[in-house]
């Protein structure tokens, strides 16, 4: 009783219209603060909704299209250079399109939350939901890196190959053509074609530098000039390949090839022994790989089944001595490159009895081949070089037919017995 009496008072108090107009403001506070909460947690909601899926159409569909063209392969299982060409547009276009994308949803959200929290900056807010984006644009981004370097690099398999011969000038050709920013080789020999065929080329393709569009991808191995089976795996794998042999006086080479072993296993016999079946009667044995490898027609009557002359070029390991540089740009003219290593890159090693590439900018010393080149070669009996000389003659003759180009070994005899350099 007491407290509607209290009510009835307070009410008679106050004029009707004062206390109705109180009301009203009440209600319509209370209205408007209701609709505002229901704005901000329904629509904006459903706008970062939108937004979020749109860029799920775009970024996923279009990741998933770079995957499936970027990891597809040839029946050779090597990567499609037009195929690359094309992915790394799309993908240009796709990165472009996602962070037009994350500016656009960042926007839109740090304007929902200055709305409801205008005190506080919107970095501090950030959304679950974004980071895992993030996370998963940055995941999807190394997924596409996997063949390539930071350079963006991409890698081949070789578009040419140094297949020969042991102890021709194979190494000091590979060093000079490092210097070629166009070029990038393996450094070590990879032995692919002769004893790791079964790996597969993708294991061969994984050994290779990554390059960049324009730039050439080349390995050597000696070897290969003298493996019967090479030839017929390096066309499988690319008939178009360009083939450079690095050839040497066949004599000169064998003595240079047996220094070498001779090094490794002082308890071997003498070069004199090794070179003969039976010296008294004259009988050269040519089943000696020393002596079997300079037997250039032989070998190269092989490669020539399976590639033109055309895409073979002949090196003179002579000539690569006394003129790096000329030799060197008529290897840059056949691999169709700009002559950019010239007789300034080499200087004349006196102690070696071998050019040097000079000093490059961020090294302190130059770059010469180690100590296993221009070991001095053991003095041999002349009439031993006089032999070999005429054995090799009829060979080395047909291998000039065969080439089109006259190496003038015939004017070297005498002087492979007087102690010469490797």
């Amino acid at each position: 009783m007491a407290f509607w009496s209290s009510t009835s008072v307070f009410t008679s108090k106050v004029p009707r219209k004062i206390l109705f107009m109180f009301t009203l403001s009440l209600s319509v506070t209370y209205l408007f603060y209701s609709l505002m909460s229901c704005y901000n947690s329904l629509q904006f909601p459903l706008q970062e909704n939108y937004v979020y899926q749109g860029r799920l159409v775009t970024e996923e569909t279009t990741f998933v299209t770079l995957r499936e063209k970027l990891y597809s392969t040839s029946p050779q299982g090597y990567l499609d250079e037009e195929l690359i060409e094309v992915t790394a547009a799309e993908k240009t276009v796709a990165i472009s399109t996602v962070k037009d994308n994350v500016e656009t949803e960042q926007r839109t959200l740090d304007w929902v939350r200055n709305q409801a929290a205008p005190t506080k900056t919107a970095a501090v807010y950030q959304s679950p939901a974004l980071e895992r984006e993030h996370q998963e644009f940055s995941t999807t981004d190394n997924e596409l890196r996997v063949n390539c370097t930071s350079d963006y690099g991409v890698k081949k398999l070789p578009q040419a190959i140094i297949i020969g011969v042991k102890k021709g000038g194979t190494r000091a050709l590979l060093e000079a053509l490092r210097v070629h920013p166009d070029i990038r080789a393996v450094g070590n020999e990879p032995h692919f074609f002769d004893r790791n065929y079964e790996k597969g080329l993708d294991w061969y393709r994984d050994l290779m530098p990554s390059t960049l569009e324009g730039q050439i991808t080349m390995e050597k191995t000696p070897s290969y000039f003298v493996t019967s089976h090479a030839p017929k795996r390096i066309h499988t794998m690319a008939r178009d390949i360009k083939l450079i042999i690095v050839v040497r006086n066949p004599v000169t080479r064998a003595i240079s090839d047996y220094t070498q072993t001779l090094s490794k296993k002082p308890e071997i016999p003498t070069f004199e022994v090794l070179a003969f079946k039976n010296r008294t009667l004259g009988l050269i044995d040519a089943s000696w790989s020393a002596l079997r490898i300079g037997i250039y027609a032989l070998h190269l009557e092989t490669w020539m089944q399976y590639f033109p002359l055309a895409q073979m070029h002949f090196v003179s390991g002579e000539r690569l001595i006394v003129d790096p540089a000329g030799e060197m740009g008529k290897v840059q003219d056949f691999l169709g490159l700009k002559r950019i290593v010239t007789d300034k890159h080499f200087y004349f090693n006196k102690t070696k009895g071998f050019p040097c590439l000079k000093k490059p900018e961020d090294s302190s010393t130059p770059r010469c081949l180690g100590k296993s080149k221009g070991r001095t070669h053991p003095k041999i009996d002349p009439d031993v070089i006089r032999r070999l000389h005429k054995f090799f003659k009829p060979f080395n003759m047909m291998f000039y037919q065969m080439t089109g180009q006259n190496f003038e070994w015939e004017l070297e005899e005498g002087s492979d017995s007087r102690g010469s350099q490797n």
